[in-house]
């Protein structure tokens, strides 16, 4: 499986790097940052990076065969690019990529609130089959730390790009008790 990953704006960029360093082993993997990303991370990590301004990478044609993209954290920027089909640097390239060509695309729009216009754009995408997934937490999986507030984010994740984890408890139902009768 290839995926790719895209780290666009600067707040968040923690959950994108931890969530391509928990990819199973496996996984083929290619890094887009934006220039804003790089100013908040400058780690590499055995990892393919492209220049978001390389519009003639590979990620940006369909014959290269990327099962999925996950841009994580999406800035609002990112996302009304994407639904408004601009196509101006490899990151909202490979998303159109991955739109035209019916593959699996996950957005974590990081901003809160959203503005009309944000969802708007949101509901568009998401009727072209895009996952718009914001980081929110599920407190069933009874996180303690934010390293298992993180955990179940990037697991939640990988549920939606079909890649096995064990990164945080499932939901449980408790067995009925037997009634005496």
């Amino acid at each position: 499986m290839k995926i790719a990953l895209s780290i666009s704006g600067g707040s968040g960029v923690n959950l994108g790097i931890k969530f391509i360093k928990k990819l199973p082993k496996d996984i083929q993997r290619y890094l887009v940052i934006s220039d804003n990303a790089k100013t908040v991370f400058k780690e590499e990590e055995g990892i393919e990076i492209f220049d978001d301004s390389d519009i003639s990478a590979s990620l940006a044609s369909g014959s290269f065969g990327c099962d999925s993209m996950a841009i994580i954290p999406c800035s609002m920027n990112t996302l009304a690019k994407i639904a408004c089909g601009i196509a101006d640097n490899l990151t909202t390239r490979a998303a159109s990529v991955m739109i035209k060509e019916r593959k699996t695309l996950l957005l974590a729009p990081r901003e809160l609130p959203y503005s009309a216009i944000a969802l708007e754009n949101m509901l568009k995408l998401s009727r072209l089959g895009v996952i718009i997934a914001p980081p929110v937490l599920g407190y069933y999986s009874k996180p303690e730390t934010l390293e298992e507030m993180e955990n179940f984010l990037i697991g939640k994740w990988f549920d939606l790009l079909k890649i096995e984890h064990d990164l945080y408890d499932r939901w449980k139902v408790d067995k009925p008790k037997e009634q005496n009768g």
